[in-house]
């Protein structure tokens, strides 16, 4: 039973409405290559986390034609929200509409054996250029989600805990935020993110720091290929 990782699948239907090869050649044919990823790795005991940025779909009826497409694919799907993912709804619809097909992460945690994901969406940080007074009360409450999370987990009994973000952490000048403070605080083994494409991701901070791994799964910064966690 293994754990993967990737996200910001960025899909918009089969044929694709939006071409991701407006943000460069290398994105061309990148769900195929993805899916050629997932099934080479992943096996029906596995179980995949989504890190935000699935569908460009506006509403959810729109993504179903792309979450059915994941849906089919082998192993359990973790999904978390991203900041493009508009079609976003509560838990419940989301469930009832796929079919119970993913396990959508907010203000709760999954087990996967003997480990906890946990996570929320996450947001820019104070510190970063685009971060405005605005943010201040989302970036507050998303810290509060990822750590109502964490709790849950760690009542639950759970030691190994792995938090998946959309929005990085870290960024290489912004070495502490709220999202690192809980990673330390509950011993957070490894956290994953996505959000940060071309030469943005390089901005992001990876490697071990108090104790915990930070690793960007952003889909094209990882080649497209799902990531063992």
């Amino acid at each position: 039973m293994k754990l993967y990782a990737i996200g910001d699948l960025h899909l918009s239907g089969n044929p694709p409405t939006k071409p991701m090869t407006i943000f460069g050649e290398h994105w061309n044919d990148h769900w195929h290559r993805i899916k050629a990823s997932w099934l080479s790795l992943v096996s029906a005991e596995d179980t995949v986390i989504l890190c935000g940025d699935i569908s460009w779909a506006m509403h959810l009826d729109d993504a179903l034609a792309d979450l059915n497409e994941i849906a089919d694919l082998p192993g359990k799907k973790i999904v978390l929200r991203g900041n493009h993912d508009y079609w976003w709804s509560t838990v419940k619809k989301m469930s009832n509409a796929t079919n119970e097909n993913f396990l959508f992460l907010q203000n709760n945690f999954f087990a996967v054996g003997s480990t906890a994901i946990c996570g929320t969406r996450g947001l820019n940080l104070p510190g970063n250029e685009f971060f405005t007074s605005e943010d201040e009360t989302i970036y507050k409450r998303e810290c509060l989600r990822l750590e109502t999370s964490l709790q849950l987990a760690s009542a639950a009994g759970f030691s190994d805990i792995v938090v998946a973000l959309h929005y990085p952490p870290l960024y290489l000048g912004i070495e502490e935020s709220g999202f690192s403070e809980l990673c330390e605080k509950y011993q957070v083994r490894t956290c994953i993110f996505g959000h940060v494409h071309g030469e943005d991701a390089k901005n992001a901070f990876q490697g071990l720091k108090a104790g915990t791994n930070y690793q960007i799964v952003a889909a094209d910064a990882v080649d497209f290929s799902l990531q063992e966690i």
